[in-house]
């Protein structure tokens, strides 16, 4: 029995949309994942009407980019739902390298297109595709898989924890090349809260965690450009119109929100102020319509839907699925670390990073992906319950054959 089956989660056997047979779908995730979304639909249209109108000449051009994507990430989640996990468990190899390999080939001059000063898009048929959105799933995958075989080795021993987390080295690197530290900050921490879950020792996880967080500070003041960012997230105020300008506007609009914000639609700072307000700051033009009744209702969705994707963690690792159970793990793991990121920037109590808020953010490729691992959440709810109720049928039918004459 993993460690993740033997935690203190008190956790029960889930009866949203349980049914007597064909597949059973959580509706509790299903109703917090549309929420969230939705919600996210509403902010975006808000804050992206000036900057739509002023580049493209029609005010609702993201919420009709973002409805499309919000299709198309719902019907590959609705796709993965009908594939069963020791399938993808069997493709875990496979998906790793293809992971690698999307890593690499956007660092390819000509092939890797540049946007900001990162080189993290490919461009696949005219769309742009940010590679590593799609490389963190595959890789949180393998290292699920990992955690499943190897259980007693990552336990036992440091090289059992060495070996993933040199994996999610070597793709932190590639990552960084881009440069995205944010992706691979998110990367690191999820892959180690999952490696930890899995049973490995807690003084091996401190240890490997000291040895990153040593690293990740290395990088940051050797570079310019992220020390930069580390300076103006100290002190935003001391160069508010430079290098302090996106923090001291984030901060600005969530002061203006007050308790009840000032209405939706009604934010300022959207107008050409905040930069990147219906991506990497949607939770600041969120406080300042919103207030911070908007901001606490946005938090508990998202603490909501973290604790619901551990819950099925543990009714899957209850029902001696392994895999299955450290795939839900890694969402639940993922989602609340970047949720977590994302508005610590807006509230500016960390430095800025580039990322989107999950599920809400006009983020393209972040929302498709984060939509497709919805549905394999939902599909380790319907194999979990499957195979709970199967069990207790099994053991009712020996009770009756015991208790025949």
């Amino acid at each position: 029995m993993s460690s993740l089956a033997q935690g203190g989660l008190g956790l029960t056997y889930a009866r949203s949309g349980r049914r007597r047979g064909g597949l059973r779908v959580d509706t509790v995730t299903l109703a917090l994942v549309l929420a969230i979304v939705l919600l996210g639909l509403v902010m975006v249209t808000s804050a992206s009407v000036s900057i739509a109108s002023e580049e493209s000449g029609h005010a609702f051009y993201f919420l009709t980019r973002q409805l499309l994507l919000t299709v198309v990430g719902g019907a590959i989640g609705a796709v993965i739902l009908l594939v069963p996990t020791e399938r993808i468990e069997r493709l875990s190899m496979p998906f790793l390298i293809t992971a690698l390999a999307l890593l690499l080939l956007v660092l390819v001059p000509g092939l890797g297109r540049s946007v900001n000063g990162s080189r993290r898009w490919l461009e696949v048929g005219g769309i742009g595709f940010q590679v590593s959105e799609l490389a963190r799933a595959f890789i949180l995958i393998y290292v699920a898989s990992y955690a499943a075989r190897r259980e007693e080795e990552l336990r036992g021993s440091l090289a059992g924890l060495a070996k993933p987390l040199g994996l999610l080295a070597c793709a932190g690197a590639l990552l960084l090349a881009e440069p995205d530290f944010g992706a691979a900050t998110v990367l690191f921490a999820t892959g180690f809260g999952l490696l930890f879950l899995a049973g490995a020792r807690l003084r091996y996880v401190i240890a490997m965690m000291v040895v990153a967080a040593g690293g990740f500070a290395l990088l940051a003041i050797t570079s310019a450009y992220r020390l930069r960012r580390l300076t103006a997230f100290v002190n935003p105020w001391s160069d508010p119109w430079n290098s302090g300008f996106q923090l001291t506007q984030s901060l600005i609009a969530i002061g203006r929100g007050g308790w009840l914000g000032v209405g939706l639609g009604d934010s300022v700072q959207k107008l050409f102020y905040l930069p990147e307000a219906h991506t990497d700051f949607l939770f600041a033009v969120l406080a300042e319509e919103l207030g911070l009744i908007g901001a606490i209702l946005t938090l508990g969705l998202f603490l909501a839907l973290v604790w619901r994707s551990l819950r099925i963690a543990r009714l899957a690792a209850d029902s001696g699925l392994k895999f299955p159970a450290y795939l839900a793990a890694g969402f639940g793991l993922w989602l609340g670390i970047q949720a977590f990121i994302n508005i610590g920037v807006n509230m500016g109590v960390l430095p800025t990073k580039g990322l989107t808020l999950p599920l809400m953010s006009y983020g393209r490729s972040s929302l498709v992906v984060a939509l497709a691992w919805v549905g394999l959440v939902l599909r380790v709810y319907h194999e979990a319950t499957a195979q709970a109720r199967g069990g207790a049928a099994r053991a009712h039918g020996a009770e009756r054959n015991g208790a025949a004459p």
